[in-house]
């Protein structure tokens, strides 16, 4: 079994990013510039910002972000989105969710200018990707390939199994992995909470997508021997083992299915840190027009 250490090859990648944003400064006298939106005091939430503000400083992008009570009303928060739109300050930016119920997620996604929107989330990134045009691409999913790809795991043709069919993630990763590219060309399956029969369907996967976002929901009998396993779900929960208190796990038994994997992720130190690498590199498009001309 093979560990895919996404935090070792997001630390590779950042370096090859912080070279070409010193050589793009060099030659224009432009930092890029990314900013983050968030709405009240969601935990993960305010982690992943916290880290993106980290990895931003290492690689030499400038980082704002733009916070607010949870008790923003919509109208307000879409003044936030006119402005940062307009503000040619800002090369790109997200708006962190989940969002409090009082605002809708599509509302402000769509208010999203196409050409700022480094999450990959507007729209028109999303139809641009599915017809395999230039698009910013989820970051999550885009991470996902950059691993398969990293690690020169073999996607021609092999049946990948995407557990989850959410916006964010499942539907996206597997129209990437269907396209005729590199990683690509696989025949995929996506599976969801009404799919019947989904052992066996997951027991035949080359390579399984977990995302499902059910702790250890993928147990060893549902993969099948030298599998590639992905595992994009985190949950934190009680432990007596640890200083703080608890730990992360995913949505894969991590113990029972790292006997039978050929290749598989861990929680944390997996998906994640590339999540934010994947991030990182939409945002130095954005800044040098790579996408949108």
């Amino acid at each position: 079994m093979i560990l895919i250490d996404g935090k070792a090859t997001s630390s590779v990648i950042k370096n090859e990013i912080a070279d070409r944003v010193a050589g793009m400064i060099d030659k224009t006298g432009k930092h890029p510039h990314l900013a983050a939106v968030l709405v009240g005091d969601d935990p993960a939430s305010q982690t992943y910002v916290s880290h993106k503000e980290k990895a931003c400083k290492q690689v030499g992008i400038v980082s704002s972000v733009y916070r607010y009570p949870e008790t923003i009303a919509e109208k307000e928060l879409m003044e936030v989105i006119d402005f940062l739109n307009k503000d040619d300050q800002i090369d790109g930016y997200i708006v962190q969710l989940p969002l409090p119920d009082h605002i809708s997620d599509d509302k402000v996604i769509s208010a999203i200018d196409p050409t700022k929107d480094v999450d990959g989330f507007h729209p028109q990134n999303f139809g641009r990707m599915a017809l395999n045009q230039p698009a910013y691409l989820s970051a999550t999913p885009s991470g996902i390939l950059k691993l398969l790809e990293r690690y020169d795991i073999q996607t021609e043709g092999k049946h990948c199994v995407v557990l989850g069919r959410s916006h964010i993630v499942g539907l996206p990763v597997s129209i990437l992995l269907q396209r005729k590219a590199y990683p690509g060309n696989c025949t995929v399956t996506i599976c969801h909470s009404r799919t019947q029969n989904i052992k066996e369907i997951t027991a035949s996967a080359d390579i399984l997508i977990a995302a499902i976002g059910q702790q250890e929901f993928v147990t060893g009998d549902m993969v099948k021997d030298d599998a590639v396993v992905i595992d994009v779900g985190i949950h934190r929960i009680k432990s007596d083992k640890t200083k703080s208190g608890y730990k992360l796990i995913g949505d894969v038994k991590f113990d029972e299915v790292s006997k039978k994997a050929g290749y598989i992720t861990p929680v944390p130190g997996g998906v994640g840190p590339m999540t934010i690498v994947a991030l990182l590199e939409n945002t130095v498009k954005a800044a040098y027009q790579e996408v949108y001309q």
